[in-house]
Order: C-alpha cells, then sequence, then structure tokens
C-alpha cells in the first residue's frame, strides 16, 4: 500500500487570519517502508514572516520571496501524492493550511478521509504524556540530533520512522542478515525462515525404530512407495 508521509511549515498558525504555507515536505512509503521518492518545495507566502513562524523554522520573508507561488507548483504537488493516504502528525492543522491553498486557486479540496493522524494514533498508544514529535522520536530512540529547526522534510523523515514503530510495521518487517532463503520447487526463493541455534532433540527411539522396519516388513515386497523410494528396509532406514 501506498502513503505519502507530509509536514508543511507556515507564517502561523491559521489560515483564516491570513498565514500562509511556505514549505511542504512529502515522502513515500510503500508496505510501511520507505521507497526513497520525495517532493520538497519552498513557496512564497506574498507577505512578511511574523518573528515566532521565524524562530520555529528559520525562514525568512526575504529567502522565500525568491520562490514559487503555491499555484505554480499545485500540479506537481497534487500529482505526487496522488489519491494515497496522507501521514501526518497534528494532520487538521496541515491539511487546512493545504486546503485554504488549494480553494484559493480554486481547486477541490483534500479530502479528511485521506488522513492518517499519526498524534491521535500517538494519543491512543501513549495516553497521559507529551506526543510531540521529538516527543515520540525519543520513545522510539530515533537519532532527531539534525532537527534544530522545524523543516518540512526532515520532520517528514522522522515522522515516517515514527510512523512504522507506531503502527509495529518495523518488527514484522525485521530479516535476518545471516538467514539465508529457501529455495522452493518452482525456482522463485521463499519467504527467509529463522533456524534454531540448538536443535530439538530426536522424539524417535532406536527401539521405535526397530519396530518401524519390523511392521513395514510384514506389508511384502509390492508397497505403492516402494516405486519412488527403492526397497522398504532402505526406505526405513
Amino acid at each position: 500500500m501506498r502513503e505519502i508521509v507530509m509536514d508543511t511549515e507556515t507564517t502561523g498558525l491559521d489560515p483564516l487570519r491570513g498565514d500562509r504555507l511556505v514549505e511542504i515536505g512529502c515522502l513515500e512509503i510503500y508496505n510501511r517502508m520507505p521507497t526513497g521518492q520525495t517532493f520538497h518545495v519552498y513557496c512564497n507566502p506574498e507577505r512578511d514572516m511574523p518573528q515566532e513562524a521565524f524562530n520555529v523554522h528559520g525562514l525568512s520573508a526575504e529567502f522565500l520571496s525568491t520562490k514559487p507561488l503555491f499555484h505554480e507548483i499545485a500540479d506537481d504537488f497534487l500529482a505526487f501524492i496522488g489519491d494515497s493516504p496522507l501521514v501526518i502528525h497534528n494532520g487538521s492543522f496541515d491539511l487546512g493550511f493545504i486546503n485554504m491553498e488549494l480553494d484559493r486557486i480554486k481547486r477541490p479540496p483534500v479530502p479528511r478521509d485521506r488522513l492518517v493522524d499519526t498524534l491521535l494514533l500517538a494519543r491512543r498508544k501513549h495516553p497521559g504524556v507529551s506526543n510531540r514529535l521529538d516527543d515520540l522520536c525519543a520513545r522510539y530512540s530515533i537519532d532527531n540530533s539534525r532537527r534544530t529547526k522545524h523543516g518540512a522534510l526532515l520532520d517528514s523523515e522522522l515522522l515516517a520512522e515514527v510512523y512504522i514503530d507506531l503502527v509495529g510495521a518495523r518488527q514484522s518487517s525485521l530479516i535476518l542478515a545471516d538467514e539465508a532463503p529457501i529455495m522452493v520447487r518452482s525456482g522463485v526463493s521463499d519467504a527467509p525462515r529463522r533456524q534454531r541455534e540448538i536443535a530439538l532433540a530426536p522424539r524417535v527411539t532406536e527401539d521405535d525404530r526397530i519396530a518401524h522396519r519390523a511392521f513395514v516388513a510384514t506389508l511384502g515386497d509390492k508397497q505403492i512407495w516402494s516405486e519412488f523410494w527403492g526397497e522398504p528396509d532402505k526406505a526405513a532406514s
């Protein structure tokens, strides 16, 4: 299943009061594993940058003034996310800004039912504690030392790792490197199987083997399996 992990940066907290989108970062995952495909863009918000927002992400109005307007990147953005579910931390915030920008250029909104909100997932799994992205990175031993400022693409990369842990996909995808694939008759390798470090003790005793050979001997020399396995006493050995 294809999913898009996404984050945004903005000029503030409320798109209804004139705050605008300034950065979008997206990362593609397939079956809960990153594919390496990303989408990243800065947008000119056509307005000033409040100091409070600058302190969070470090994007100045001067830097953004040379970047494309949202309508210039909208088609590429929409093509990248396609109709895939959107994995976002506190997703209502980001989706609100995305849909406000889409409304400005008379494009349909992204449906809210596509949203997978990792903040809600984290609150259900870890109730009663802080579930900010930094908190979750610490909880799952994910290195976020590069996160000196918020950045949409970096935060998407970190969120992808958090999401994989939140839904338990990391454990289900673990494969020991030293396990060799088992070949099936079709010639296609089957999934690797874990091997026991210490073999189980045999449950068949030598007395059992002698009794089995004696029983087979009573069946005569026309057993159907003898056509494939040879003489009965050899097959039973």
